[in-house]
């Protein structure tokens, strides 16, 4: 389970996380007629297969670009609840069926990664609002790079990271995204990490607490995770 964060008020927002990649493998770098029409299907394939690659983890430095916060701005929801209540069983049995895990397996192991008290997340400006049940935690942030992460299997992810200005003492020092993209695009979900040590932040390999648009309802959530 996830390391102990120094957010005292949010007594799990210690689960401080990598993405759902595999462990890390410990490599990790920083930055502070019809022939036209044939010709376009072609080329949207050519971007189809490439933005796959991405989002599995695939890909150039050359293509990493720099993120602004508002790639992420907005009301977001955890799913934790949705996997405790049962709302995601659907998902795990879709994933058990193709992959080496039972559904209970997977259960477990998005148990673990899910895992956060903090319900809601609001993005707005350069302001980030943390909501639990028992506190609301706000801070400024701003850009302080992104690492390149390579896990076991080979594949890479960038985390973007955003260092607090100002705001509440117990709001963390440090927010990590991770959402399957690496170059400026809104989020239509994502994982975040937080924390007050950077550096410990991206050696976290088991929690990944992961958040949805507020909007969306719980059967919404569980269509568009068995569309990906």
């Amino acid at each position: 389970m996830p390391r102990t964060s120094p957010l005292t008020a949010l007594t799990l927002a210690a689960a401080l996380a990598l993405s759902t990649s595999p462990a890390l493998a410990g490599s990790k770098s920083s930055d502070h007629g019809h022939s036209h029409s044939h010709d376009d299907h072609a080329h949207d394939h050519s971007q189809d297969d490439k933005a796959e690659a991405i989002y599995k983890g695939y890909f150039d430095d050359a293509d990493i670009a720099p993120r602004p916060l508002s790639d992420w701005q907005g009301e977001w929801q955890s799913l934790y609840p949705y996997l405790q209540d049962g709302t995601l069983d659907p998902v795990m049995a879709h994933k058990a069926e193709g992959g080496d895990k039972s559904a209970a397996d997977n259960r477990a192991y998005y148990d673990t990664g899910y895992a956060t008290d903090v319900d809601r997340i609001t993005i707005a400006g350069d302001t980030v609002t943390f909501t639990s049940a028992s506190a609301t935690l706000t801070g400024t942030y701003a850009s302080d790079g992104y690492e390149i992460l390579t896990y076991a299997k080979g594949n890479r992810g960038v985390r973007y990271i955003f260092a607090k200005t100002e705001g509440d003492a117990d709001a963390p020092a440090y927010i990590q995204f991770s959402d399957h993209r690496i170059a400026p695009e809104p989020a239509d979900h994502y994982h975040l990490y937080w924390g007050n040590d950077r550096a410990a932040l991206l050696d976290e390999v088991t929690n990944w607490p992961t958040y949805y648009p507020a909007g969306l309802s719980g059967a919404a959530i569980v269509a568009e995770m068995l569309a990906h």
